[in-house]
């Protein structure tokens, strides 16, 4: 079994081997306290003859144009919101791209979801600052951040701060690390008596000190 954790400061990538043809191995998401999964990418099949071919036949290995279309959407699905996620790369759940080659699960994922009166984390590598796509703080689904929650803190699923993007922004561009309370002290309150979450969007740009 494969198993993957959310650290504070961002996402991880994982590969996950299918140990025999008929067989699956699981794959678990976890988050820290406070934090959720959000799927970013998820591909099953084989995009190289590399990855989890460690003794297979050679012909298992050839096809690296092998794709499941749906395996970003079925990742997401499954796991998209939750505290922890297991998914099995199998042809049961994402069907066979390609008949006779040796897949793989790959899942890009981070938890930059924080829920209320909890802090998302971002961070860059060494010679990169961050740079806010977009912030939300409010609730716009029912699942997110749901657990040992009373339904009626969750039934207003068109609650948004529309200054979040901007907050965040202004308090993390630019630098290499950055902390955000999901908090109305920081936000404001857009929807009394819903039980909110903020979700950022970021990227890792390359800092222009020194050029």
């Amino acid at each position: 079994m494969c198993v993957l954790c959310c650290s504070p400061y961002g996402g991880l990538r994982g590969s996950y081997c299918r140990p025999q043809l008929r067989y699956v191995s699981n794959q678990t998401l976890k988050r820290y306290s406070g934090k959720v999964i959000r799927i970013h990418r998820a591909d099953y099949g084989r995009a190289d003859r590399t990855i989890c071919s460690q003794g297979r036949p050679s012909e298992q290995v050839q096809n690296v144009n092998c794709a499941a279309s749906t395996a970003n959407d079925l990742v997401a699905q499954m796991c998209d919101g939750k505290s922890h996620c297991s998914v099995s790369a199998s042809n049961s759940v994402f069907g066979d791209p390609c008949y006779g080659t040796y897949k793989y699960l790959q899942v890009s994922y981070s938890c930059e979801t924080a829920c209320e009166h909890s802090t998302v984390d971002l961070t860059c590598g060494s010679g990169q600052v961050i740079h806010i796509d977009s912030a939300d703080y409010g609730r716009s689904d029912r699942t997110t951040c749901s657990q040992g929650r009373p339904s009626q803190q969750l039934q207003n699923v068109n609650c948004a701060s529309y200054t979040a993007t901007d907050l965040v922004a202004e308090m993390c561009n630019g630098k290499s690390r950055c902390s955000v309370r999901a908090s109305n002290s920081v936000f404001g309150d857009p929807c009394f008596g819903t039980y909110k979450y903020l979700q950022v969007s970021y990227s890792c740009k390359r800092s222009s000190i020194g050029e």
